[in-house]
């Protein structure tokens, strides 16, 4: 397990901006992305626009890894 963010870009409707996670989130993030047949940059861009204004795109993307499997786990 790796405990320190890794740094990668991704391109949010036609901007290139950069994401900190940890490999596992990472990881996580793909797999959801595959499953639901969409680009990680797409899957991104809408965790991007439903986040409110305060909350950092890694953070929205964290939780929002973190509720999928919450909900798959119900």
């Amino acid at each position: 397990m790796s405990a320190r963010p890794v740094k990668r870009s991704l391109t949010l409707r036609g901007h290139r901006t950069s994401v900190s996670l940890e490999d596992e989130f990472w990881t996580a993030f793909r797999q959801i992305a595959a499953e639901k047949s969409l680009p990680i940059n797409v899957l991104a861009a809408e965790i991007d626009a439903a986040r409110a204004p305060d909350t950092g795109l890694a953070s929205a993307i964290r939780v929002f890894v973190l509720s999928h499997y919450r909900a798959r786990a119900e």
